[in-house]
């Protein structure tokens, strides 16, 4: 019985080396964006905006995000830089020679991207939108909690533009503070509260500071009437550091954005879809593109391919703001980008192998 081999020789090359290269070059680019965010995510923490514990988590969303993003760059550049290695020494002569043509190449090639357009498709669509929208809680409620981090036991501490003065004599490993005094300030009345225990909660979406067992004195200073009351529990409820999360498309469940017509939703799907569908375009015009003479130099196209892509890129960003803006029909603000690419793939392969071959190709002969 004969075995059907999935992968040939040259497939075996070709892949071994595209993938190797993609995560390498993947592993490059997130850790250098990650590294810039992280500076930023210190800033937050030194300023007092996010907690410690919070960092971490932050910056592990980040890699996340940051990998789905740039898995196209990744593909694009590895593409050229596997294929034009292979044409410098002089590899792609001998595949050639052994009757190993384009069409042949091309599907060595994508034997390589189909898998990474597939991981691309369950990152876009749904990684990324998770892990967008945990960073956006996590800040959310770090802001919430901004001025309860500053309180310490046994040091008076100031919340709300000093309304609020906090002191506390302990903190319990469970975030119970211990007898706690509170000076509040609401316009000319002044009150005191004092209790055995206290701990923040989020009730309804806000922040609460509830006492326990304690006593509440209420008056303005100057003043004989004052309210004394005793209590068991007394809540107080605190300003917020953010009103409302600050992206509220990023963190959208990708089945709500496909049933959606807003322009501004379709924008964020059509970015989430350009991801896999991109990683493909880009990968059919990387190889004519990846072409090179042996002695050229060791980057053969790749500053010609950064520009190509950073084209590709900016025009996709113009392309959906145009369409949210209305100058544009919808269908045009997804399909536009890749129109003008079909053509220039043509262009390519005309450039490289001639106007018969590419004839040929489209009438379905062979050469």
């Amino acid at each position: 019985m004969r075995k059907i081999r999935l992968l040939s020789v040259m497939d075996r090359m070709v892949v071994g080396d595209l993938l190797k290269t993609i995560f390498s070059v993947l592993a490059v680019l997130v850790i250098i964006i990650v590294s810039r965010n992280f500076i930023k995510i210190l800033h937050m923490a030194v300023d007092g905006l996010i907690s410690n514990e919070a960092i971490f988590s932050i910056l592990g969303l980040k890699i996340l995000l940051a990998s789905a993003s740039f898995l196209v760059p990744s593909a694009f550049v590895s593409v050229l830089m596997v294929l034009g290695r292979m044409y410098r020494d002089q590899e792609m002569s001998a595949l050639s020679s052994a009757g190993a043509g384009v069409g042949r190449l091309y599907l060595a090639v994508f034997k390589a991207i189909i898998p990474v357009a597939l991981l691309s498709i369950w990152m876009a669509l749904y990684v990324s939108p998770w892990a967008a929208d945990k960073i956006e809680q996590v800040i959310f409620e770090q802001k919430q909690s901004i001025g309860v981090r500053a309180i310490a036991a046994g040091k008076f501490s100031e919340y709300n533009q000093g309304k609020l003065i906090f002191y506390v004599e302990k903190i319990s490993a469970d975030n119970v503070m211990h007898d706690v005094f509170v000076q509040n300030k609401r316009g000319n009345d002044e009150g005191i509260v004092t209790a055995e225990s206290a701990e923040v909660r989020i009730i309804e979406g806000a922040l609460y500071i509830v006492f326990m067992n304690g006593e509440r004195v209420q008056g303005e200073a100057g003043d004989v009437d004052f309210i004394f009351e005793t209590f068991s529990e007394y809540a107080m409820r605190l300003e917020s550091g953010a009103g409302v999360k600050e992206n509220k498309y990023d963190g959208m469940k990708t089945e709500i954005l496909f049933k959606s017509e807003d322009l501004e939703e379709l924008r964020e799907l059509y970015r989430r879809l350009s991801i896999p569908l991109s990683i493909i375009v880009l990968t059919i015009m990387a190889v004519p593109l990846a072409q090179v003479s042996p002695r050229s130099g060791v980057y053969g196209n790749l500053a010609a391919a950064f520009l190509i892509y950073f084209s590709f890129a900016n025009f996709e960003k113009v392309n959906a703001s145009w369409m949210v803006k209305g100058e544009i029909p919808v269908w045009l603000g997804f399909w536009g980008v890749y129109m003008l690419a079909s053509i220039f793939i043509v262009f390519l392969l005309v450039r490289l192998y001639g106007s018969a071959w590419v004839l040929m190709k489209l009438r379905g002969k062979t050469v």
